[in-house]
């Protein structure tokens, strides 16, 4: 079973998890150009890229940080939300071709209500030689188990 699927109450801080890896194509960092309206020529003009400090096309930062979140194996009767990403840091760059995966680990866990709970995360975001490209804490609301009342005979 994934932590992901894991009941709120069984959650535990020093929790840690891994996603799989994941290649970042052009067509990603095009499309994602499109999307956001970023069409900074360090992300889709080879030629611009190829004589700038990282020498050729990378992926823009946030485009790794939406993959690193789409990797996560979130339980929708589990999560109910990212909530919060905080203290994002971009530290190397992730080249076309490059694979990402996440490993993380539970920093954080406290109740909100009868029904929900944030948990907060802390990402990091490796490329395939196990360099860190992004590091950030990211807070979940989880929805907690409810609570059954006994049954009377």
């Amino acid at each position: 079973m994934s932590l992901f699927s894991s009941d709120f109450d069984a959650l535990a801080l020093g929790d840690r998890f891994a996603t799989s890896p994941r290649a970042v194509t052009e067509a990603d960092i095009v499309n994602f150009a499109v999307l956001t309206g970023d069409s900074h020529p360090q992300h889709v003009d080879a030629a611009w890229a190829s004589s700038s400090r990282f020498g050729e096309q990378i992926a823009h930062g946030l485009l790794v940080l939406s993959i690193a979140s789409g990797s996560m194996p979130f339980d929708p009767d589990r999560v109910v939300a990212l909530r919060r990403v905080a203290d994002a840091v971009f530290k190397q760059p992730v080249l076309i071709g490059d694979s990402v995966h996440v490993e993380g680990e539970v920093v954080s866990v406290k109740p909100i209500d009868d029904e929900h709970g944030l948990v907060e995360c802390r990402w990091r975001v490796l490329n395939q030689h196990g360099r860190l490209v992004v590091k950030a804490s990211v807070e979940l609301v989880w929805r907690r188990a409810p609570v059954r009342e006994p049954i009377l005979l």
